[in-house]
């Protein structure tokens, strides 16, 4: 049976990784900085001093959809370029891509939690690594942020407890990391910090949007009030930074609700976990590994059962399938095992719980992402100002589709 034939519809497209996803903005901001070894993919101006502020859940459908509530960011959407996320579409992905400039297959963070092959146990990627996972062997290839570092200051403003996350270490590392808490703080401290030097690459991460989409949906008046905050605060940091400044904004992803009752169990069916030795990834984009030796025709019937119940519901792929489809980009023969034997992504508003590995209250998240819905994988890159010398630029700013 052919991967064609085993799908109504053709599959959506592979990030675009190397040309116009997320791993591309911090790789073409170093060259925009004159710094050697790095390509200008978006064709950013040049600029003495760079900030990209990441905003963990600012999907693009959702900044039009909700533009009204943001209207200086949604003023400059149309001008800015439409970027995919990595897959899965995921912070920890999409972070670790951005931070590496590689895909997914590369740098070996391929969902929200995976199964380590060398321990054989489920390790999270996000905020409760295991003991027994060195974040720096887990992801080895160096960083942007430690290769612009050698030329040039490097700061990341956050949250104080990422300073030394195992996600930070892995995907981030680099240069000087400045802990500020509130939104308002963050803004402070990166003008305070841009004026501080001639050049400079600036990384600040603002994560307040997803928060509240996760606990109460993207379409509540609370994810709305975030959006107001940082509409606010994009604004005013755009009006005091230095000149020569270029003020970049991106996502990680993008964010769906899904429905109390679409939220389902299926380790509540038998047929959807026979053969199946570990369970992972997010509730969207499943990771389900087979037991060792299962047999060729229990992974065609365990295929087929999911086909069955939920192929109206759901990408069902196997793990060389999502390969050949280039939504992990290239793999490294280590990263291999760890993405799952049979891939699950959600394509309607439906999520996939294994509730004998986590708890009920996993089912109480309304906001959601990780598959390979446009609502999800596309973020938006915008330009919050240009460097007074390049405003008479008349070559168009970055490669990726126009918004």
């Amino acid at each position: 049976m052919t991967l064609g034939s085993l799908h109504r519809e053709p599959l959506p497209p592979a990030p675009a990784y190397g040309t116009g996803s997320i791993g591309e903005v911090l790789t073409s901001a170093a060259a925009s900085l004159g710094v050697d070894g790095f390509t200008n993919e978006l064709k950013l101006p040049s600029a003495r001093r760079i900030c990209v502020v990441m905003v963990d859940g600012l999907g693009r459908e959702l900044l039009k959809r909700r533009g009204g509530h943001a209207p200086f960011l949604r003023s400059h959407l149309d001008a800015g370029l439409t970027l995919s996320s990595a897959f899965p579409s995921t912070t920890a992905a999409s972070l670790a891509t951005l931070g590496t400039g590689r895909p997914p297959g590369q740098h070996g963070m391929v969902g929200y939690d995976v199964l380590d092959p060398e321990q054989l146990k489920v390790v999270n990627m996000l905020n409760a690594w295991d003991a027994g996972v060195d974040p720096l062997r887990w992801q080895p290839y160096p960083t942007v942020l430690e290769r612009v570092n050698a030329s040039l200051p490097v700061i990341t403003v956050s949250e104080g407890r990422f300073a030394d996350s195992p996600m930070t270490k892995a995907a981030l590392r680099g240069g000087q990391f400045i802990a500020a808490g509130s939104v308002q703080a963050r803004v402070r401290t990166a003008v305070e910090q841009l004026a501080a030097h001639e050049s400079i690459l600036m990384y600040v991460y603002l994560n307040d949007l997803d928060k509240a989409g996760h606990r109460y949906g993207c379409d509540s008046s609370e994810w709305v009030s975030r959006l107001e905050d940082l509409d606010a605060a994009l604004r005013s940091l755009a009006s005091r930074v230095p000149p020569d400044t270029l003020l970049l904004v991106t996502a990680d992803h993008g964010m769906v609700d899904v429905p109390a009752e679409q939220r389902i169990d299926f380790s509540a069916e038998p047929g959807l976990v026979d053969g199946v030795a570990y369970t992972a990834g997010e509730p969207r984009m499943v990771h389900l590994y087979c037991e060792d030796g299962l047999p060729e025709l229990a992974r065609e019937r365990l295929r087929s059962r999911w086909q069955q119940a939920y192929g109206p519901q759901a990408w069902i792929l196997t793990r060389g399938e999502a390969i050949s489809a280039g939504y992990f980009g290239a793999v490294d023969e280590g990263v291999r095992p760890r993405i799952g034997d049979l891939i699950i992504a959600a394509r309607e508003p439906v999520a996939f719980y294994d509730l004998r590995r986590v708890s009920a209250t996993a089912l109480e998240m309304v906001g959601q992402h990780g598959s390979l819905t446009r609502a999800e994988r596309e973020v938006p890159l915008l330009t919050l100002n240009t460097p007074p010398r390049q405003r008479n630029r008349t070559t168009p700013v970055g490669t990726g589709a126009r918004g």
